[in-house]
């Protein structure tokens, strides 16, 4: 059913409003409900120098420049993958309904994807929240069946370095994983989170995304 213009808006406020508290939904997998989560422990992504880890193998990958690098290019497309690609690991948690509330934070100018092409085609990529100086990374997917090994570890990098270009304070994970520990992901507790969540939404970073190629 189509929404209004109003009722989209009210959306976006009541979004924007739940990631200012601290809270982001995730679906239930096999069409459950949608539940909003505010999780003790926080993964988060410094955007001081060393925050982000960047091995050997990734610096090169980045420095080969295998992949053109492009931000806000395709949102559908990067959060219909990652909705595939958290089907086949956990459970679609990127639900039909997840993807129609994203894209109205994207069409509203809070939800950015970084993408990664080669030969023209999407093989990786990520997308995340904006909300003054927070960026919540939301979910991230490479395809290496199309010559994309690494390729989201590749759009982090960019990513990462245009948010601290920017003046952005915050790179929220959500949730720590192994993959991105090795990334350089560290766990917080709630009132250390709400302490840089605070900070945060306090700046005025510049625009760090636009529609342009990073590479």
């Amino acid at each position: 059913m189509d929404v209004t213009g109003a009722e989209e808006r009210g959306l976006v406020e009541g979004l924007l409003s739940a990631y200012a508290g601290g809270v982001f939904p995730m679906a239930e997998p096999e069409g459950g409900g949608i539940h909003w989560f505010d999780p003790p422990v926080r993964g988060v992504i410094g955007l001081h120098d060393g925050g982000l880890r960047v091995s050997r193998s990734l610096r090169q990958r980045v420095r080969q420049g295998r992949f053109e690098i492009t931000a806000n290019q395709a949102f559908g497309a990067v959060i219909r993958a990652c909705s595939r690609a958290s089907s086949r690991e956990d459970g679609c948690w990127i639900d039909a309904r997840i993807i129609s509330w994203y894209e109205a934070l994207h069409r509203a100018g809070h939800a950015h994807s970084v993408e990664a092409w080669r030969g023209g085609e999407l093989v990786g990529g990520l997308y995340g929240v904006s909300l003054r100086g927070l960026f919540a990374g939301e979910s991230m997917f490479s395809d290496p069946d199309k010559d994309g090994t690494d390729a989201s570890k590749v759009c982090l990098v960019h990513l990462w370095e245009a948010l601290r270009g920017a003046g952005y304070a915050a790179l929220d994970c959500q949730f720590w994983t192994a993959h991105l520990g090795r990334l350089g992901c560290v766990e917080i507790g709630r009132a250390d989170y709400q302490r840089l969540l605070w900070a945060a939404l306090a700046r005025a970073p510049r625009d760090a995304f636009g529609t342009r190629c990073w590479t």
